[in-house]
């Protein structure tokens, strides 16, 4: 039950985030909740590794990489996804930001 819960308010992050940050375009619910799982499975698989690979630089900018690999898991999922569209960086970095931040607050109150 957990889970499911997780993706659902994962799919409303990702709903809310679309309507605030103009670069950032979803079709349905259904395109969020098919974003949700994707970009959940690709933090789980694909960011450590990522994470691992790039402590060099990640330490040179004193974190700060890390929001770039936020950022290329957003581009990964919409390149996965047919209705989920993200236009720019600037796009993506926020979408990433505020995705947590919404997700971290409907968890808080769940």
């Amino acid at each position: 039950m957990g889970l499911i819960l997780r993706l659902l308010v994962s799919a409303v992050a990702v709903l809310i985030a679309a309507y605030i940050i103009p670069g950032v375009s979803v079709d349905s619910f259904v395109t969020a909740l098919i974003v949700a799982v994707v970009l959940g499975l690709l933090n789980a698989i694909v960011k450590p590794i990522l994470v691992i690979l790039t402590i060099p630089i990640t330490i040179l900018t004193l974190g700060l990489f890390y929001l770039v690999i936020n950022v290329l898991m957003v581009y990964l999922t919409d390149a996965l996804i047919g209705g989920f569209a993200v236009n720019g960086f600037i796009s993506a970095l926020l979408f990433s930001i505020l995705v947590a931040i919404v997700t971290w607050a409907i968890d808080a109150i769940v």
